[in-house]
């Protein structure tokens, strides 16, 4: 490979011509009690930290990043920490997704304005992996991922907890007077007890895998649990490998390209992966030119099995059984044909290369191809007049009995309003009604909540049913399980026919075929359209305003339309003067 001359790095633009303006750059850089040793004919760093007081998954990242520059320093880089705004998703209200594209844009411009040659990404919780590398992947300077890994088991009272999924689990069960509130007290004291992302396959656990099948993070890192003394090794080697990237010219264009997208939704699919995941795929394959829809995302679903034994899709082991089973390698080892072992990775060797030594050393954990936790992908697009352009489900992770369903629909407009329906223990309402929240969506949210894991409606509780048909144009989390149908396109605030639906309709719900349908006629559906009207706009100023004027829908990846590759020219090196 062909290495890049000290002369031609980005940031001697800064600091290498006898000019005034340049003077100015070392003067201050100076200031800063460094010397023209630290930045002469060396890769400048940026390490995009997302650390926060209020980012539980993220707590690790001040020890972390001394890792990094460790690292950088010992591969004769200089390392330099530049703070972005942190996407925690358990905090930030609405939703980190409303701020998912702004971090995004925010990375892009960090890295463009800035004299730096290569960037370390550190994320993990749910947004942060894509934000990171959508912005950083529009740049186009080398990178590397560092994710933030998992988080410990959780326990209480002698029973292993995974995040989110047993919140619901336990919340269910509370309210239907079964767990008393000292035992509720005691899950909560014990499902997060210490730092890193989600321990289920959840939104977190997903993004950094893929991150991690796609070739941007070192092999197998994305598996570390965040309290493993391996991660803080990890860190270090990450800052060595981005000096050699630099050197190498190892831009991500290189890295993701067709063939490795369709590793990464292989990967994805066999992990059990989080329905927030078809998203972040569509928005991170569009920001490095890659065409792809939520068809390709279904076709790779038909014919991979979900073979990752880790809830919810799986019903006993965490992020931590996986990373001891031999992790992310053994499982992209074990998918072997499914995958195209010739792409690229940030090693700079193919993916092959990086997966030759991994072994599964469980198969209950990582089950092989022939035994696998169920035949096909997590997830499954649905598509028919209710959703003209698609909406998700996560087959894996729902009572098979509503494979093929058809109710009536009870609608709420709002969550208050889903709120009465579900906490009234009178309520009209059986286990073969599909409930329905809408304007939940990209605007209707705004931002798409995760307000699409519906809870069971307190009758249904007390009755003894765990779950149901439920539908929304939100998103949920990815720890979540159930019966729920989401992401409807197009969204109900902009008009999209699930705006049209009205209490008592029949909905047809069909999984093997991938239909979804309210079973009425075109014309009484365009009598409806007629008489909608849009609802008020929810910003008239501010960072709202641009999302809303600019947001896509769920289909198109939920990026800002003027962001895609498509949308005009490349933006050019800033100029110096």
């Amino acid at each position: 490979m062909a290495m890049k001359d000290s002369k031609d790095l980005r940031s001697a633009r800064w600091y290498a011509p006898d000019d005034l303006r340049s003077f100015g750059h070392r003067s201050r850089t100076l200031q800063m009690g460094l010397s023209a040793e630290d930045w002469e004919g060396k890769p400048i760093i940026a390490i995009l930290n997302t650390w926060s007081d209020l980012q539980p998954c993220h707590m690790h990242f001040r020890d972390r990043v001394e890792f990094v520059k460790k690292g950088i320093l010992q591969s004769g880089g200089m390392p330099v920490e530049i703070p972005v705004h942190s996407l925690g998703e358990q905090l930030l209200k609405p939703t980190a997704m409303l701020y998912r594209n702004m971090v995004a844009m925010e990375v892009e411009e960090v890295l463009r304005s800035n004299p730096v040659d290569g960037a370390v990404l550190m994320g993990g919780c749910d947004k942060s992996t894509p934000a990171l590398i959508m912005g950083a992947v529009s740049m186009g300077l080398p990178f590397i991922y560092l994710p933030a890994g998992p988080m410990l088991r959780g326990n209480y009272a002698g029973r292993t907890l995974g995040s989110g999924a047993d919140v619901w689990k336990y919340w269910d069960e509370r309210r239907a007077g079964n767990i008393s509130k000292s035992e509720w007290q005691g899950v909560e004291g014990g499902i997060a007890r210490s730092y890193g992302h989600c321990m289920t396959m959840g939104t977190a656990s997903t993004m950094t895998a893929l991150a991690d099948a796609w070739g941007l993070c070192l092999p197998g890192a994305s598996s570390i649990p965040a309290a493993d003394a391996n991660h803080q090794r990890m860190s270090a080697a990450c800052g060595r490998r981005i000096v050699d990237m630099v050197w190498e010219d190892l831009t991500p264009d290189k890295i993701m390209t067709s063939a490795s997208t369709r590793n990464a939704v292989t990967v994805a699919m066999a992990t059990g992966c989080s329905t927030n995941a078809i998203i972040h795929l569509v928005a991170m394959a569009r920001r490095a030119g890659i065409a792809l829809t939520l068809d390709d995302l279904d076709a790779i679903g038909r014919t991979t099995p979900v073979i990752a034994n880790i809830r919810p899709s799986g019903t006993q082991y965490l992020m931590e059984d996986f990373y001891y089973a031999g992790g992310l390698t053994a499982l992209m080892k074990e998918l072997g044909p499914k995958l195209d072992l010739t792409t690229l990775t940030v090693t700079g060797e193919c993916l092959g290369e990086g997966l030759k030594d991994a072994r599964n050393y469980n198969e209950d954990v990582i089950r092989p191809l022939t035994n696998p936790v169920y035949h096909e992908g997590s997830l499954a697009v649905l598509k028919g007049n209710l959703a003209p352009d698609g909406a998700v489900i996560k087959p894996v992770a729902m009572d098979p009995k509503f494979m093929t369903h058809r109710g009536p629909a009870i609608v709420a407009n709002s969550y208050p309003e889903l709120s009465k329906i579900i906490n009234d223990s009178l309520a009209h309402i059986t286990a073969d009604h599909v409930l329905i929240l809408r304007n939940a969506g990209p605007q209707g949210g705004p931002g798409m909540p995760e307000w699409g894991m519906i809870p069971m409606p307190q009758k249904l509780l007390n009755e003894g049913h765990r779950d149901m048909v439920r539908l929304s144009d939100a998103r949920m989390s990815g720890t979540s399980y159930g019966a729920c149908i989401l992401h409807v396109a197009p969204e109900a605030f902009v008009g999209g026919p699930l705006a049209l639906i009205e209490t008592g309709d029949i909905i047809s719900l069909d999984v093997p075929n991938r239909r979804l349908e309210v079973e009425l006629s075109e014309d009484e559906l365009t009598q409806r359209r007629e008489r909608w009207q849009q609802p008020e706009p929810k910003y008239e100023r501010g960072y709202g305003w641009i999302f809303s004027k600019h947001i896509e829908q769920a289909d198109k990846g939920c990026d800002f339309d003027f962001l895609g590759t498509e949308f005009g020219a490349p933006v050019p090196e800033p100029d110096i003067h």
